[in-house]
């Protein structure tokens, strides 16, 4: 998965050449001037990290940061402060609101390890990082699923199912959350979709042994769990 970074930024030529290394590593950039701009681009889908500017024009990138957290659809979204403010208060106001704190002038070296580092900690789908759990192996980079030796045949929509789900292991899902977290917010497909999905993952594992890690919780949504459960609070043929 191809992680879409918003970078807010005033000045045109340090945001041209932030989106130009962004790009060169492999993300997907969009851009914002200030906030207001931000926002329109927040509202049209969301991005997997902001990169936010602390001195924007009319509002300020801590306070833009204050304003998302404290809405439910933006509020776990990734956030890296840039600033040319160094003093120690300065750092710890940033990190009030953001996931992390990189100062000016800084290299692309540096500013791709830190979103590397946040992506992996915050939204694991989103890197390039292989996942493998008890022989299930989940290669990014390859867009290739693998058990053994054996190469599971998936399609685009239930290979992002599946990669959400592997590094989200044990939480239950509901359909509505599946929807937003793999489809995006804003696509408006019906919730019964997801089912459709399930049943074409589940067959593809079947190939493996491994059909009955995807557990529907009846009432509740879907789980990934290599562990079968006992009691029967999951029935993996729904």
């Amino acid at each position: 998965m191809i992680a879409k970074i918003l970078i807010v930024e005033d000045e045109p030529a340090v945001r041209e050449l932030i989106a130009y290394n962004l790009q060169q590593a492999g993300y997907d950039t969009v851009h914002a001037e200030d906030a207001e701009k931000a926002m329109a681009v927040i509202d049209a889908a969301l991005p997997n990290l902001i990169l936010l500017d602390w001195m924007l024009p009319k509002m300020s990138g801590v306070e833009f940061a204050r304003a998302l957290r404290r809405q439910e659809r933006t509020r776990s979204i990734p956030i890296i402060m840039l600033t040319a403010r160094i003093q120690e208060a300065d750092k710890v106001s940033g990190l009030d609101v953001a996931d992390d704190y990189i100062t000016k002038p800084f290299s692309p070296r540096e500013l791709i390890a830190r979103i590397n580092a946040v992506l992996r900690r915050l939204t694991p789908e989103a890197s390039d990082e292989v996942v493998e759990l008890d022989g299930l192996k989940l290669e990014p980079a390859q867009h290739r699923v693998m058990s053994g030796d054996k190469k599971v045949e998936l399609g685009p929509t239930e290979y992002r199912l599946l990669h959400f789900l592997m590094t989200h292991t044990e939480r239950v899902y509901s359909r509505s959350q599946l929807l937003d977290r793999v489809w995006g917010d804003h696509v408006f497909v019906e919730e019964r979709t997801i089912d459709v999905h399930i049943r074409r993952l589940r067959k593809a594992l079947e190939a493996v042994g491994k059909d009955e890690w995807i557990q529907t919780v009846r009432g509740a949504g879907y789980r990934f769990s290599v562990v079968i459960p006992l009691v029967d609070d999951a029935n993996p043929n729904i």
